[in-house]
């Protein structure tokens, strides 16, 4: 049998990629996150991480015990909430960023409901700085977003780097100004690529704004320019813009859950969601890596 709390924090190394924000995320000592994976690793018989001074990666077995993880964690869950009698009951309000739209999240949110059929739900589908936006103003009680680079605030889903990605037949003229795709302002990466572009004293021209990550796309897809994204959620069809087109370095991004103001009426369910997209957390980028990379 796997012990659950060192599952637990497994799937939290394995989502920040580091047992030093896995130990932050979980409130424990980053000896207790090392131990637990080496007690679970020395239960399995494998080794789930490959690891060095510089970076932390899953394994194969790793990748594999990605999903028994996350299984085991949601059956015990389960089993706790039918034996206990507890029925989460009231709105939710969530809001969730456009760069979910093509990931798995419904998968996770049809899981809550499932678990929790008394608890109305209501998603907001939004930019991040809009949802952060929102959330200060009461509005929304839980949002899971891009977390901006001053905000020390959020609970780390998951670390990423910004890469700058377009269309594969897309080719640069560097004497011209980069054609860029963005969302309008509060955008976050927006706001990232321009100040990239801006220290390398590189001329730029916005080529399509759009409010949806599917505009952007097909922006995209049509060879309009390049976009700033995530390295992990690089949608299909677009590929990441080769380092000889002298793009600056856009730097790391985390991905965070925020509380809003606590309401006694959605308190219980938002923190039940947010452990829900804790625990399912890799099925938002994991098997992506490696996708949309060309040399």
């Amino acid at each position: 049998m796997y012990d659950p709390s060192q599952l637990r924090t497994f799937l939290a190394v394995a989502q920040t990629l580091s047992f030093t924000q896995a130990a932050r995320r979980l409130g424990v000592r980053q000896s207790t996150v090392s131990q637990h994976v080496r007690r679970l690793e020395d239960a399995a018989g494998r080794q789930f991480f490959s690891r060095d001074t510089h970076s932390v990666e899953l394994t194969e077995d790793g990748e594999a015990m990605l999903g028994f993880a996350r299984r085991i964690l949601e059956v015990q869950e389960q089993a706790t909430a039918f034996f206990t009698g507890t029925r989460l009951r009231g709105r939710l309000r969530f809001g969730a960023s456009e760069d979910f739209v093509l990931t798995r999240l419904p998968e996770i949110l049809e899981g809550f409901r499932t678990d929790h059929p008394e608890v109305d739900l209501e998603l907001t589908v939004e930019l991040s700085g809009t949802l952060h936006e929102q959330l200060a103003a009461g509005h929304l009680d839980l949002v899971l977003a891009k977390r901006r680079p001053e905000d020390p605030r959020g609970e780390l889903v998951w670390h990423d780097r910004l890469v700058w990605i377009g269309a594969e037949r897309l080719r640069l003229d560097p004497d011209r100004p980069v054609p860029l795709i963005v969302y309008p302002p509060p955008g976050i990466t927006r706001a990232l690529a321009l100040e990239a572009l801006e220290r390398q004293g590189r001329p730029w021209r916005i080529a399509c704004t759009s409010g949806s990550l599917n505009g952007l796309i097909a922006a995209a897809r049509a060879g309009l320019g390049v976009m700033a994204h995530s390295r992990g959620l690089v949608p299909p069809g677009l590929v990441r813009v080769p380092e000889r087109a002298g793009l600056p370095e856009l730097g790391e991004v985390d991905f965070v859950l925020v509380h809003g103001r606590r309401r006694p009426s959605a308190q219980d369910a938002a923190d039940a969601l947010a452990t829900a997209i804790l625990a399912g957390g890799d099925r938002l980028h994991r098997g992506r890596r490696g996708q949309g990379r060309r040399n």
